[in-house]
């Protein structure tokens, strides 16, 4: 707009004319914001408020007389308060760069005061010290013109051709190069030891290396030999098993086979011989009937004629146990003693036929009537074989 003027934020905008400003100055401060100025009627200056710079070399003497060159920067600005922008306005607005010329002079007298009341050891060795000596007494000095010291820094102190501070350093340089002497004597021995510790651990590594090396290689040999012995043993096991095996199934084929030849040959050949004995025994006592026959003579027809007729007695007995359930708890044992009590049996029979007869002759009964009763009697139903005894007929 025409007429309105707005300071830059590092400026400070001064209006002169019309009414006067604060504290009777002959222009108004504007910061941060616009104001509308009248034209030709009002004039418009601006004062900067940024960072300035001011370099001091100056020359100074020393407590003891020994000059000094010393170089200094020294960091200001313009105040932010009104009361400062007017005192640098007044003194400055037409001529800015005067600022850092007369801050320049002002610290470099300031500067000289300060180190004529110093030694060369005290400026050398508090540096911090003198620039803030110098900065309390340059403040009220620097306020007065609205200026206000940010920083001062002694970038430089020098003796020339005088050599103090040589010779101030000497000591210190000696001790310096003597703690560097020891120091790198210090480090020479550290580092032979080191090198002879690495050798020794270097060593010590390379021997249990070798012996971690003979361990695993002679526990790969153990093993080696194991896996190689594992094959021919588990073969000789696996032949062992087959054999144990074989020998067992041998001996159970032979006891089978035992078994059987005992039921087919044994056991048929003890009931052949069994038969054979028993038919033996009934033809032996058929003989000993033919003999007593042939002593009676009154009882030789009745004799011959049961003695004819015993294998027919014994047959029939047979034949009555032809159908009947007999069980066999003995084998041909027990054939035998069916057999014998067969036999047995028939003799008796034969026996309680002739005292029937002996009887019928006392009792006038006739001969061939008791003989046909008792050859009608045979036996007819069925026996039982016990484990205690030979064939029960009832």
């Amino acid at each position: 707009m025409f007429g309105y003027r707005v300071p830059a934020p590092d400026e400070a905008m001064l209006i002169s004319g019309g009414r006067r400003g604060l504290g009777g100055a002959p222009f108004r401060v504007v910061t941060g914001h616009g104001k509308f100025v009248l034209p030709v009627f009002r004039k418009v200056r601006f004062l900067t408020l940024s960072m300035c710079e001011s370099e001091v070399t100056e020359t100074c003497v020393t407590r003891q007389g020994i000059a000094l060159h010393v170089r200094a920067v020294i960091a200001f600005k313009v105040g932010n308060d009104h009361e400062s922008i007017i005192n640098a306005g007044q003194r400055f607005l037409s001529d800015q760069e005067q600022m850092s010329v007369l801050t320049g002079r002002i610290f470099a007298g300031h500067l000289r005061a300060i180190i004529g009341s110093m030694t060369v050891e005290e400026i050398v060795t508090e540096r911090q010290k003198l620039a803030a000596e110098v900065l309390d007494t340059s403040k009220t000095e620097m306020a007065k013109i609205g200026l206000i010291v940010d920083s001062l820094q002694i970038q430089s102190i020098d003796d020339g051709d005088t050599g103090y501070i040589d010779a101030m350093s000497a000591p210190h340089k000696a001790a310096i190069q003597r703690q560097a002497q020891i120091a790198q004597a210090q480090a020479t021995q550290a580092s032979v030891e080191a090198e002879q510790v690495a050798a020794r651990n270097q060593a010590e590594y390379a021997r249990q290396t070798a012996i971690v090396k003979a361990e695993y290689s002679a526990e790969v040999d153990r093993a080696q030999a194991q896996a190689a012995q594992a094959g021919p043993l588990a073969q000789a096991h696996a032949q062992q098993e087959v054999l144990a095996a074989q020998t067992e199934l041998a001996q159970r084929q032979a006891k089978l086979r035992q078994q059987q030849l005992v039921a087919e040959v044994v056991k048929p050949a003890e009931a052949e011989a069994e038969r054979v004995r028993i038919l033996a025994a009934a033809e032996a006592q058929r003989m000993k009937i033919q003999a007593e026959a042939a002593a009676s003579y009154d009882r030789v027809a009745l004799d011959r004629m049961l003695i004819d007729q015993l294998p027919q007695i014994v047959k029939e007995a047979a034949g009555g146990l032809a159908g009947a359930n007999v069980n066999v708890l003995n084998g041909a044992d027990g054939l035998g003693e069916i057999a014998a009590g067969l036999v047995s049996q028939g003799l008796t029979i034969l026996d309680s036929v002739r005292q029937n007869l002996n009887g019928q002759d006392t009792g006038g009964h006739h001969p061939g009537e008791s003989e046909s009763n008792s050859l009608l009697q045979l036996p007819t139903s069925k026996g039982r074989k016990s484990n205690d005894g030979p064939v029960d007929v009832d």
